[in-house]
């Protein structure tokens, strides 16, 4: 088993993964959400609204991800890249509601 020194800079990166890498896969999730349910015929409130309960779960779960994951590189690039790619999903999909 391997051990991590728990220094200053690993503790503030770990934290700023936490906080700005859950905010971007949130945003992804959120913008999905609500694009995905409006198409499917849900008013548009009701979806912004039911997507950002869920967002709120979801960055739960991302920011005690951060902390709970071995490798942070890759932890950060999963919510970073994932939260790109979802947003990127959701603006595609939001030109063809338009």
């Amino acid at each position: 088993m391997n051990s991590i020194t728990l220094t200053r800079s690993h503790i503030a990166w770990r934290t700023a993964v936490a906080v700005l890498g859950g905010y971007v896969f949130t945003w992804g999730i959120v913008a999905a959400g609500v694009t995905m349910l409006f198409g499917a015929g849900m008013e548009f409130h009701d979806a912004e609204h039911l997507s950002y309960i869920v967002g709120i779960l979801v960055f739960l779960g991302a920011f005690l991800a951060a902390f709970a994951a071995r490798d942070l590189r890759r932890t950060a690039l999963t919510l970073v890249g994932g939260g790109a790619a979802l947003t990127a999903g959701a603006w595609l999909l939001q030109q063809q509601l338009v």
